[in-house]
């Protein structure tokens, strides 16, 4: 009972839709799934949406089930959508699976952890997109299918949208943690079509800003365009959290979806 008052109350808005215990052959292993359905999706039948898929699925619609705090996006993409600010998308929250965040997230095994994250795009891909495309009215194509993720979920959405460019073409890199592995990251940019945005808080670790400059820069060094289709955002004060990553929701979604005139 104690417990049961000290749970955050629930804080979903708008239609989220589960799927419990959604299985991956490929990694072994299963998972909740939610997704978040934008108000057009009950009103206009015959329309088709943008997907964008969210590592750690706990933190993005639910202060309930969030761990360290929740990202508002049901929330956000429902003010901007209902604004105009951003055409409107389907959202699927991933959960991680707790000890095994970091296995997934990364590629490279260095030490104890990492060295499935390629499986777990493939997973993705392979398994979680091609159910949702036929369970949902989808648009099914890299340029309106996004994914994002924070801290080491931005650094594995950046190196999926680089190897797999067929299939995502909005990438949210969120406060990566460009340091991993001797900043291997920026060994692997290649130019892709993708839609990038990228930031970082001020008040996060030490080298934190200077590893997203970098990161940037070679970006910029291999074709991307600063306003244009690279967003570089370093936001002051912003430490590496939920609240800060929350702070710049509006921000990141109203860049990779903007309204379509």
């Amino acid at each position: 009972m104690f417990l049961a008052l000290l749970q955050a109350p629930h804080t979903v808005v708008g239609t989220v839709r589960a799927h419990p215990a959604f299985e991956s052959r490929i990694l072994g292993n299963r998972r909740d799934v939610l997704v978040w359905l934008p108000p057009q999706y009950g009103t206009e039948p015959k329309r088709r949406f943008p997907v964008l898929y969210l590592h750690d699925g706990q933190n993005v619609f639910d202060a309930a089930t969030s761990f360290a705090g929740e990202w508002r996006a049901d929330e956000a993409a429902t003010a901007l959508i209902g604004a105009k600010r951003m055409e409107p998308i389907i959202m699927v929250a991933v959960p991680n699976r707790g000890a095994e965040r970091g296995d997934e997230y990364l590629w490279s095994r260095v030490g104890n952890m990492g060295g499935r994250g390629d499986l777990y795009g493939r997973f993705l891909a392979e398994e979680l997109k091609p159910f949702v495309d036929r369970t949902y009215r989808t648009k099914r194509g890299p340029g309106d299918t996004g994914l994002i993720g924070s801290s080491l979920g931005g650094l594995i959405t950046l190196h999926l949208g680089l190897t797999r460019p067929d299939v995502w073409g909005k990438l949210g890199v969120v406060s990566p943690s460009v340091w991993w592995n001797g900043r291997e990251i920026l060994r692997e940019i290649v130019r892709t079509p993708a839609r990038i945005w990228l930031d970082v808080g001020t008040d996060e670790s030490p080298d934190a800003e200077r590893d997203a400059r970098d990161l940037r820069d070679a970006l910029l060094q291999k074709g991307w365009r600063e306003g244009r289709d690279l967003a570089f955002d370093v936001d002051p004060g912003a430490k590496h959290d939920e609240a800060a990553w929350a702070g710049r929701i509006d921000s990141i979604l109203t860049f990779l979806f903007p309204e379509r005139r």
